[in-house]
């Protein structure tokens, strides 16, 4: 059998572009080069990883010259930890680049007639701005080259060492957890409680979970904040072993008053998720809250919640400046999740009727029209394809203006011809990927002029850029 024929490396890449999934953009005379761990104005020798006809995938080996766009990363685990990709380049570059991704998005895929796009809006806090971080347990962490070399720091736990970790998973490798010592997407007590329930566990020879063999007691910890302060730790179980359980929150309650909300959950399927899981409560209530001008949003453990609740705040009020309401209108809100958006613009319209697929949501969004004391929202739960018909159009009204704010994969095609036939007077499309965003205005092109853009940046040091976009009936 033949050896397959080394990768080749490329010299002196001039990195010209940031691209849409965290990589940079380089060119090899006609050839597009898609680059890990350079930024845009870097000069680099790249190790070939993937080669296609139209494209190669690489990563930066040698710097001959270094972007002016750089910063130090302030983060120990950049390079390895898969988040905060662009902790590297500083941070009015990429506000530039995510405006550059919209543009391009819009005109390049979207083929639009686009108006200027008003400059994005950037995130006022660039560390500790989520409220939702969920970590894993392993043990069988991650090696990085330091623990490599130095075998003290890779087994330097107990006696015999350790393997444990609670972290995050290695980009691409389902069972591999980096272990962080500290992480500055979350503020508060988040890195306190976390790194106490890896002591106690250690401590206490509690098992870390082994995702291949499915075994081990500690699977993973939620742990969710609110601009008001309030904190909620889920921690969830792989076996229901009553003592072990019991020991850890009760020393978690002990070392952390200021937990309002100690949940957990016994989960013993194969996969991580506990939408279908039973959440119980340790201590505490069973949910938190958060504050938004006059408004409280109910959080519970499955909830949906924009994860950056003060760019949740500017994102909405554009939104809300978008749709232009005076009180009189019909306002259709689809994909509502938990009703954030429909209860935060209904007292400026006459109706919204909020749809939204999953039941729990739904039934949030309810309660958060309750206990605010909105009489003006109604909710739906089902597929937005078989909810949105003609009998539905006529038993709720013909919406005046529709807001939608589907997920990455934007709306389906269904759904849109819908939206082209009912013709509301205006359409606020929120999106967090203005390519699917772009696809689906292109359909809506014949009908509708797209007259306002607004990038908003939720996640600094990510490539990751939300739109608001305001379409107004041709």
């Amino acid at each position: 059998m033949k050896n397959s024929k080394p990768l080749p490396i490329l010299t002196n890449v001039d990195i010209i572009d940031a691209g849409t999934e965290g990589q940079s953009i380089g060119k090899v005379e006609d050839m597009v080069v898609f680059v890990k761990g350079a930024i845009p104005g870097d000069v680099v020798d790249v190790q070939v990883t993937r080669k296609k006809n139209k494209f190669r995938e690489g990563n930066a080996i040698l710097f001959h010259t270094y972007s002016e766009r750089r910063t130090d990363p302030v983060c120990e685990h950049f390079g390895t930890c898969g988040g905060c990709r662009w902790q590297n380049m500083k941070y009015d570059s990429q506000l530039y680049f995510k405006q550059k991704q919209v543009h391009n998005a819009l005109v390049r895929i979207g083929k639009l007639d686009i108006p200027e796009i008003t400059p994005i809006k950037g995130s006022a806090s660039t560390y500790h701005y989520r409220n939702k971080l969920e970590f894993t347990f392993s043990n069988k962490k991650w090696l990085t080259k330091e623990e490599i070399n130095d075998k003290s720091l890779a087994f330097g736990e107990g006696p015999g060492g350790s393997r444990n970790a609670l972290g995050f998973h290695i980009p691409g490798l389902f069972d591999k957890v980096l272990d962080i010592n500290h992480c500055h997407l979350q503020g508060g007590s988040s890195d306190r409680i976390r790194l106490e329930v890896k002591k106690y566990a250690i401590e206490n020879n509690l098992t870390f979970f082994d995702l291949r063999e499915q075994s081990g007691l500690l699977r993973n910890i939620i742990i969710r904040t609110t601009s008001t302060g309030e904190v909620m730790v889920i921690v969830i179980f792989f076996k229901n072993e009553e003592e072990a359980i019991s020991g850890l929150l009760g020393h978690l309650k002990q070392q952390f008053p200021e937990i309002n909300s100690l949940l957990y959950v016994v989960n013993e399927k194969k996969n991580d998720t506990i939408f279908d899981q039973e959440v119980k409560t340790y201590s505490g209530a069973d949910v938190i809250f958060e504050q938004m001008e006059d408004l409280r949003f109910r959080i519970s453990p499955k909830s949906f919640y924009q994860t950056n609740s003060e760019q949740a705040y500017e994102l909405y009020k554009i939104t809300r400046e978008f749709a232009g309401l005076t009180g009189k209108e019909m306002v259709y809100d689809l994909y509502t999740g938990t009703g954030t958006i429909a209860n935060f613009v209904a007292h400026q319209a006459k109706k919204v009727v909020g749809i939204e697929q999953v039941e729990a949501a739904i039934a949030d969004a309810k309660i958060n029209s309750e206990i605010n004391k909105i009489t003006n929202t109604v909710f739906f739960a089902g597929d937005m394809r078989v909810v949105l018909t003609d009998a539905f159009i006529e038993e709720n009204g013909k919406p005046d203006v529709v807001i939608t704010d589907p997920p990455r994969a934007g709306m389906h095609e269904d759904v849109v011809r819908t939206l082209a036939r009912l013709k509301p007077k205006k359409i606020v499309y929120v999106s967090c990927n203005p390519g699917t965003q772009a696809r689906d205005l292109m359909i809506l092109d014949e009908l509708y002029k797209v007259t306002r853009i607004q990038p908003v940046d939720m996640f600094p040091h990510t490539h990751h850029v939300e739109n608001v976009v305001l379409l107004e009936l041709r």
